[in-house]
């Protein structure tokens, strides 16, 4: 008898690919986007921001349609429904875990802002912080 290896298809099992500093990176960019989405909610102007970051990454091919989709729907429900807007932005499933990797929020909050989101989220009051700076 004969010991074959099996092929990763034969595996009658899968294998989580992340690490705990995969899922420690997830957090922290999502305390982060937190503090983003509350600052855009409480400053509307930034939508328009967003929304040309957003337009520039699809256009330089830094971005795939089906991303740029779930972004501008979330970013064009900010004003009529800002929970909605928060809740998608905050989804913690795999793939807007990944969605966030490569974000349009970018130059929403100042290098101090993102330490602050940071500690607080370390401590448990993130969400209760008003980021309407």
């Amino acid at each position: 008898m004969t010991f074959r290896s099996r092929s990763r298809r034969q595996k009658p099992y899968q294998i989580k690919k992340t690490t705990i500093r995969d899922d420690f990176i997830d957090k922290q960019i999502l305390a982060i986007h937190k503090a983003m989405a509350k600052k855009v909610l409480a400053k509307p102007e930034l939508i328009e921001q967003v929304k040309a970051t957003l337009e520039q990454k699809r256009e330089d091919g830094r971005m795939g349609y089906g991303a740029y989709l779930t972004w501008f729907s979330l970013l064009d429900i900010a004003p009529n429904d800002p929970d909605a807007f928060y809740q998608g932005v905050i989804e913690y499933d795999k793939r807007m875990r990944k969605l966030r990797r490569n974000t349009p929020f970018v130059n929403i909050l100042t290098e101090d802002e993102r330490q602050k989101a940071i500690e607080l989220d370390a401590t448990g009051s993130l969400d209760d912080y008003n980021f309407m700076l």
